[in-house]
């Protein structure tokens, strides 16, 4: 899959400055970065007891002001295969970023270059190794979502509607979009766990979502399965809609150490990595009177 110019396409224009990269990382509490114009708090950290490395990896690159992307991959294939897989999707997209803005290229062509080519790498090994993986390309008062697997990706307004969000390629997500399956049944259910597209699989394909505008203080999460399987819609919403952008991430954290801690009567409960990234843009200034 190759990405073609269009009327919306983004062009890099300079060097992306100081890109921010985590792999494998445990954060003791959300980090905040100034990035495309607005503000992003990241999170991650592994499973509560895990020995293993956090498979979870994430990206904050920003471009030219205004502009950047975010990016989150979870990996699988299991300990080290898993965490290798995540940081090579994140490095990839990183590597393309860097490479584009040196040659003048549109940003749209350079994320599925990036997604290709950490497929291609993955396969290559040999090793069964893969990863899940949602991007969001930034630039002004637009976001384009990309995604892979089950790593989601939430539009959220200031008054609690959900704008939009990525449908996960898994059968049980399938099931919730047709009306099939009940969204809180979908956390208990039996096939929960199954994906049906990752980095790393011949069959791969990269799912590329509209261009989407954000009014002042809508809020874009960005999130591996361990957010998603541990809370239910409405109460990420509830979490994230207002207040500092900061605070919403450490009760995102907090609430999901929680589920994972010990399993509950109709609460959905799934010790695993976690990762996220929250966006908004700047406030806008108010004008003198």
């Amino acid at each position: 899959m190759t990405g073609r110019h269009d009327e919306t396409a983004a062009t890099l224009a300079a060097p992306i400055p100081d890109p921010t990269l985590f792999a494998g990382e445990d954060l003791a509490a959300p980090l905040a970065f100034a990035v495309a114009g607005g503000e992003a708090a990241l999170y991650t950290r592994r499973a509560p007891g895990k020995e293993g490395p956090n498979e979870d990896a994430a990206a904050v690159l920003p471009l030219e002001a205004g502009a950047g992307v975010l990016a989150v991959a979870d990996g699988m294939g299991g300990q080290r295969g898993g965490a290798a897989a995540s940081a090579c999707a994140v490095r990839a997209l990183r590597a393309a970023l860097v490479a584009a803005a040196r040659e003048g290229r549109e940003l749209r062509g350079a994320i599925l270059d990036a997604i290709e080519q950490a497929n291609r790498g993955l396969l290559e090994q040999g090793l069964g190794a893969a990863t899940t993986l949602v991007a969001a390309e930034i630039r002004d008062a637009t976001l384009r979502p990309y995604h892979v697997g089950d790593a989601g990706l939430l539009v959220v307004g200031q008054r609690g509607r959900l704008k939009w969000q990525t449908v996960s390629h898994a059968p049980v997500a399938y099931g919730v979009e047709a009306g099939l399956i009940d969204e809180r049944e979908a956390l208990h259910h039996a096939d929960r766990h199954l994906v049906t597209n990752v980095v790393g699989s011949p069959e791969m394909r990269i799912e590329v979502g509209p261009v989407l505008r954000l009014a002042p203080y809508d809020t874009v999460v960005l999130a591996s399965d361990g957010l998603f399987d541990n809370l239910h819609l409405d109460e990420i919403v509830a979490a994230v809609r207002k207040g500092p952008l900061a605070a919403a991430a450490a009760r995102l954290a907090a609430a999901c150490a929680e589920r994972m801690a010990a399993p509950a009567a109709a609460r959905p409960h799934k010790p695993d990595d976690l990762t996220f990234i929250l966006f908004r843009r700047a406030r806008p200034r108010q004008r003198a009177v």
